[in-house]
């Protein structure tokens, strides 16, 4: 079914415009929208790893809320901005306007719904600017709406097995996202064909001594995809982090719904002029 690994309860598509329409404290109703993507993983891993991950952590965290937090999920943006793994077959990219514009169209989507708090919950490295774009976007068009885009790995977790390299070098493919898969969808997960691609650190140690800072693409680190070594992962260690990154979601959804967040002036523009008006509640 769609909700995935959502509690049906908590997925907002299943309710009725009319039940909708009737839900209390909508300006305090958070809304969570998983954003994911299509892309190669390697050979040992789906191309739907992000997708799975994001969507994986969000219906977790939604199974864990306490009843008197309201909090609904929506249906995960699938395909991301990917273009930096198009040399590799699976991949399928949109382009950072289209995501963008994606974003921004399911944000004024939920402001008329009567909503006024969105948590974009996102698994793809690849794409932090652009859901960083719509949300300020939105908030500069709604002073009264409130849009939290941050990476599903950004909470608190214990990452004490990863081992300094990965830590330092790991990017994609590796260890945390090879023992995730291995908690929410084991049979697509093939060690048997895990290889370890480790790269050497940017030469270019001023601007960064580990990741590089250049515009990169996947293939500049080798032709297996991977950029970190998955060989250690184990299924206990994805289940704790599942575990982990679930809790503290679940806590960070509960803290939004409880903050108060001050309602700003609009930003408009008139004869290329900054002005400003203040935007009411419904």
């Amino acid at each position: 079914m769609l909700h995935g690994y959502t509690p049906p309860t908590r997925f907002l598509p299943y309710l009725s415009w009319t039940e909708i329409d009737a839900l209390p404290d909508r300006e305090n109703t958070v809304i969570v929208l998983p954003a994911g993507a299509i892309e190669q993983h390697g050979p040992h891993l789906p191309c739907a790893v992000d997708s799975i991950v994001a969507a994986g952590v969000v219906g977790h965290a939604m199974a864990k809320l306490p009843a008197d937090v309201p909090a609904y999920a929506l249906p995960p943006i699938t395909y991301g901005k990917s273009d930096e793994h198009l040399h590799f077959p699976g991949t399928v990219t949109l382009t950072g306007e289209v995501l963008l514009h994606t974003a921004i169209e399911i944000g004024e989507s939920v402001y008329r719904a009567g909503f006024r708090k969105l948590v974009i919950v996102n698994a793809h490295g690849g794409q932090p600017q652009p859901l960083e774009m719509a949300a300020r976007e939105l908030r500069l068009r709604h002073g009264d709406f409130v849009i939290i885009a941050r990476s599903a790995w950004s909470v608190p977790h214990d990452g004490s097995f990863f081992s300094e390299d990965e830590r330092k070098l790991s990017m994609h493919a590796g260890h945390g996202e090879t023992a995730i898969l291995m908690a929410l969808a084991p049979d697509t997960v093939h060690m048997e064909r895990a290889e370890a691609n480790m790269p050497a650190p940017f030469p270019c140690p001023t601007l960064s001594s580990t990741r590089p800072a250049a515009a990169w693409c996947a293939r500049d680190f080798g032709p297996n995809g991977v950029i970190g070594d998955p060989r250690g992962a184990t299924p206990a260690q994805g289940e704790q982090l599942l575990d982990q990154l679930s809790t503290q979601w679940a806590n960070a959804i509960g803290e939004v719904h409880r903050m108060n967040w001050p309602v700003r002036e609009v930003a408009t523009w008139g004869r290329g002029h900054y002005t400003g008006h203040i935007e009411s509640r419904r």
